[in-house]
């Protein structure tokens, strides 16, 4: 890192981009990625350069960043390439609750923001605890989580984390742990099995479909197919995990579950 706090940032995912902005450290942000929305008009604020496993890699060196931000493995070629040309990278692997909280604590830090990222921490732990607090003592509907539909992907560690808070039981708990989609992959059968009272789906880059999840083959003996119970999480609320998940996303998984 060639200043510090670093002057010059890149984001090449969401959540990184949106800890910023709550950091009032927004001026540090040189580039984002393509899949930034949090908050409203980022795109337009700051240069757009990376998709998610794809990068413009000379247009982030024209950028001239003390310090690139990525995420989890998917990005580790990007990263790789970046740290080959001289460039500082930091990559966070957050895949639950407290990676997410201590994701936003180092980040702070990363930028002497240490007394306002505590700050951001303290509040999204007493929400927590107040969703937890206002789903104690009721049902405990039984919820499945769909990532992606083909192959069909569940799991995900910090929307398992949500689900509970909200009030639910995840379906494929044993499935929350693994980092890697390929690991989290569910047949029909196993859906079936399970018998969710509650289906979320969210499908990156993609309209979720209820009617299409409802028509799938013995789905009709599913009560959440039966009930009507099938709702899309768009996916900026729930699949990056950082600050959105935490407030949008959790709202989302509420109310489906109310």
């Amino acid at each position: 890192m060639k200043t510090f706090p670093p002057e010059r940032i890149v984001c090449l995912t969401e959540e990184t981009v949106e800890t910023l902005y709550l950091l009032g450290e927004q001026d540090r942000i040189v580039g984002v990625s393509g899949y930034a929305v949090r908050p409203k008009g980022v795109r337009q604020e700051k240069p757009r350069v990376s998709a998610f496993t794809s990068a413009d890699i000379p247009r982030i060196l024209a950028l001239q960043p003390d310090l690139v931000l990525t995420f989890s493995d998917l990005q580790a070629d990007i990263a790789a390439e970046l740290l080959r040309e001289g460039v500082a990278v930091m990559g966070y692997n957050q895949r639950d609750l407290h990676g997410i909280l201590a994701m936003i604590r180092h980040l702070g830090a990363t930028v002497g923001q240490e007394a306002k990222a505590a700050q951001l921490i303290d509040h999204y732990r007493d929400r927590l605890a107040q969703v937890a607090a206002n789903a104690a003592g009721k049902p405990r509907p039984k919820v499945y989580f769909e990532e992606w539909d083909e192959p069909m992907i569940s799991g995900i560690g910090w929307v398992s984390d949500l689900i509970e808070i909200a009030g639910g039981q995840d379906a494929f708990p044993e499935l929350a742990t693994r980092d890697k989609a390929r690991d989290r992959f569910v047949t029909s059968d196993q859906v079936i099995a399970a018998a969710p009272d509650v289906i979320l789906a969210s499908w990156c880059g993609k309209k979720v479909r209820p009617e299409k999840i409802a028509a799938r083959p013995g789905w009709d003996t599913i009560p959440a197919v039966r009930d009507g119970r099938i709702f899309e999480i768009k996916s900026p609320l729930i699949l990056q995990p950082g600050p959105a998940a935490l407030t949008d996303g959790l709202d989302a998984i509420v109310t489906a579950l109310s």
